[in-house]
């Protein structure tokens, strides 16, 4: 690559880790999984080469997720994670002297948030600095949170739903929930072996949230529901064979539904326990979606219909934290203003 490595932002989320840096744009972005030899201890893939690997792993090969609901739950396994992809996003150069900000979920407590700055100080970071992920992805969203007038966003992830309102450089009011992408593939997984009685797993539910995901349908002329079906491959619970089965967007709509509600009743309560002026702004302003899950198609919608807001999703919704965390660095003094700080 031919650009300086000085300053990257990393998003470091449950589903995927991405990375940017400001001269090159996002560097990499990578399922957060990892394999390992259970006998060994080697390292055997990181990334999308350890996620293909899942569910048809050998018996001496562990695939591991080390980040659960946003946060770190196996602290050896996410550093060498890590550790592997700045490698990569560096060309294998040995990572030194780098200014890292991390994005968190808003609700983590302090030991979270240290185990964060531990792991990215370990794998080269010689300033360390850990932000929300909701003001990140407020700044990656391209809104300017140093105004006075209040800026919304609603973050959804793999792991955690982040809902802020941002005013002056800081969050006002925030909601986090542990309820995000991931829970939404086992509301689908769910769903199917209890409609279908088919057995589908997580890939498989991811890539129907994708073809066929849906929190609203849309409608015809003659106000009758657009239906779209796809094909899907599952073990059939009686017979324990393989088989083919059709999932259409109204089951998705149905499997969806309660996580799709949880998220909207979240952003109702953080505007109901903003003060009056920061509430008349959002009403006049609206509010953004970012992550992965704000693609679900026509969920900006029904979050607009069930609140009455004007709900935009953001440009680069899935990279937003990413591109936030690496402009952040921008303006470091006022990085270290609102930034929990870790250096070498």
């Amino acid at each position: 690559m031919a650009f300086s490595i000085k300053d990257l932002g990393i998003d470091l989320g449950t589903a995927n880790t991405i990375i940017y840096n400001q001269e090159a744009g996002v560097i990499l972005n990578e399922a957060s999984v990892i394999a390992y030899d259970k006998y060994t201890g080697d390292i055997i893939a990181t990334g999308g080469k350890a996620k293909a690997m899942y569910g048809k792993e050998p018996r001496n090969i562990e695939v591991v997720k080390p980040l659960q609901d946003g946060v770190i739950s196996d602290f050896d396994m996410t550093a060498e994670m890590l550790q592997h992809f700045i490698r990569q996003a560096l060309d294998d150069k040995k990572p030194s002297n780098l200014r890292v900000v991390v994005g968190v979920p808003s609700g983590v407590t302090e030991v979270e948030k240290r185990a964060v700055l531990e792991v990215v100080r370990d794998t080269g970071g010689k300033e360390v600095y850990v932000i929300d992920e909701p003001t990140a992805a407020a700044i990656g969203a391209g809104l300017d949170i140093e105004e006075s007038e209040a800026s919304m966003i609603a973050d959804i992830g793999g792991g955690t739903t982040d809902v802020a309102i941002l005013s002056l450089g800081g969050i006002v009011v925030s909601t986090s929930l542990r309820y995000a992408g991931d829970k939404m593939s086992e509301s689908v997984i769910a769903y199917i072996r209890k409609k279908k009685g088919i057995l589908i797993g997580t890939k498989t539910a991811e890539d129907l949230k994708v073809s066929v995901g849906s929190a609203m349908l849309d409608k015809d002329d003659n106000g009758e529901e657009i239906i779209r079906t796809v094909n899907a491959r599952g073990r059939d619970l009686v017979s324990g064979l393989p088989k083919t089965f059709e999932v259409n967007n109204k089951d998705m709509e149905e499997a969806l539904r309660e996580s799709v509600d949880t998220i909207i009743d979240a952003i109702k309560s953080t505007v109901e326990k903003a003060p009056p002026e920061i509430a008349a702004d959002i009403a006049e302003k609206g509010m953004i979606l970012s992550g992965g899950g704000a693609l679900i198609e026509n969920l900006d919608k029904l979050i607009s219909k069930r609140t009455g807001m004007d709900v935009r999703i953001a440009e680069n919704p899935y990279e937003a934290v990413a591109i936030g965390t690496g402009k952040s660095l921008e303006n470091i003094e006022r990085l270290r203003t609102y930034a929990d700080i870790k250096i070498r």
